[in-house]
């Protein structure tokens, strides 16, 4: 059973192509660019430190030097010295965006989808397990997960932190291992390899709305119902992402050009212009 399971990772992994050794860092660039316009990490937020950066994506730590030296020459990051430095992300949204966006996101369109179906599915069961399975120590640590969410505000860090930890409160309710680990796995490629979700004060919001109904579903052990919304819960993300995608393809030939010498299209694109996030 094991090496069935690890074949089945395998495969989630496999939905989204590696970063290549030749231009890593600019492809890694393109992927931190996607990562910020989705919502993954907003304006005034400090990166992962490098360190972290080279684990979570296993690239070399001169491929993420490249990348994020790149991002500050874009104007997407700055960088503090000190000892509360770090690198920092200075916008969400510039006039090369759409280009690197699209340049990401629309090759992958197909397996994304697939990997957003997938993401689903096991979500819905997880929350449906977790009803049905969930004891007293696990009732404790949802209804302290929950109220930690709500406390965090709207730091986009602490809130981060927050709705990682309710859902894995959720998750090991199951009292399955396995699909601890396949929900991060699959985590981490819908997030294109940084492990965050999207992120917005309307997507909070919402979130503030759903979180405590997911939670006292499965505290009341109500696994249709908590399945159901799981299901409901996670569309936020699936849709950003999608109305992100839709939005970058739609004038595809405008946004994309061809890039001299590894720079990237500036053509301009109004604020206006920007997808709707949630």
């Amino acid at each position: 059973m094991d090496s069935d399971f690890n074949e089945a990772l395998d495969a989630v992994t496999g939905l989204l192509e590696p970063l290549p050794m030749q231009n890593a860092g600019e492809r890694l660039a393109d992927r931190l660019v996607t990562a910020i316009a989705l919502g993954e990490f907003v304006p005034g937020q400090r990166l992962p430190p490098e360190r972290e950066l080279v684990t979570m994506l296993s690239v070399g730590r001169g491929v993420v030097r490249e990348a994020l030296q790149r991002l500050a020459v874009l104007g997407y990051v700055t960088t503090k010295r000190g000892r509360n430095g770090g690198t920092f992300i200075k916008t969400d949204w510039s006039a090369d965006t759409k280009a690197i966006v699209r340049r990401v996101l629309v090759p992958e369109r197909h397996r994304l989808t697939q990997l957003l179906d997938l993401r689903l599915l096991v979500e819905s069961m997880v929350a449906r397990t977790a009803a049905t399975r969930r004891d007293e120590s696990d009732i404790v640590l949802i209804e302290r997960a929950l109220e930690e969410y709500v406390a965090a505000g709207d730091d986009r860090h602490s809130s981060g932190i927050a709705d990682r930890n309710l859902h894995l409160a959720i998750n090991r309710a199951t009292h399955n291992p396995l699909l601890e680990t396949l929900t991060y796995r699959i985590r981490a490629e819908v997030s294109l390899g940084f492990g965050a979700e999207p992120y917005s004060p309307l997507l909070r919001e919402r979130a503030l709305q759903q979180h405590p109904m997911l939670a006292t579903a499965v505290i009341d052990g109500d696994a249709e119902l908590a399945a159901n919304l799981a299901a409901e819960h996670f569309h936020l993300s699936e849709d950003m992402l999608r109305r992100l995608i839709s939005t970058v393809d739609s004038e595809g030939d405008e946004a994309s050009g061809p890039r001299r010498n590894g720079a990237t299209s500036t053509k301009s694109f109004s604020k206006n212009q920007q997808p709707k996030t949630a």
